[in-house]
């Protein structure tokens, strides 16, 4: 079993920076990959990131790239989202999540996942 805890959203204005962590346990969590995904009223869950616990291998979702930046410290079983420049179109619930397979760019190949962290962006 595994557990993720996300935190540090909250309420920003437009042009701010963000960075959420995601606090992972659990046995072997080192054997998944780990992404992040957001999604905003109305909206589907959107892929933004994914990387591997050492730090090898990341990927970004469409547009993401420059704007997200996903890092992994081992050595607290952390995963970060820095998040940049932040925008109105940005406001969203964001996940954490584990999968078994890299590069695991889909929510469907995510078995676990945590309760969320709220970004609003005022304007």
């Amino acid at each position: 079993q595994v557990q993720l805890v996300e935190s540090g959203g909250g309420l920003v204005q437009a042009g701010a920076s963000l960075r959420l962590s995601c606090a992972a346990s659990g046995r072997t969590i080192d054997r998944y990959v780990m992404g992040w995904f957001r999604q905003a009223p109305g909206k589907e869950r959107e892929f933004v990131a994914s990387i591997t616990w050492d730090g090898g291998m990341t990927s970004y979702g469409d547009s993401m790239k420059g704007q997200f930046t996903i890092s992994s410290d081992n050595a607290n079983n952390t995963v970060y989202l820095q998040i940049h420049s932040l925008e109105s179109e940005d406001t969203a619930v964001y996940y954490c999540a584990a999968a078994h397979r890299w590069p695991a760019v889909s929510a469907l190949d995510y078995i676990y996942w945590g309760q969320g962290t709220q970004i609003t962006v005022s304007s």
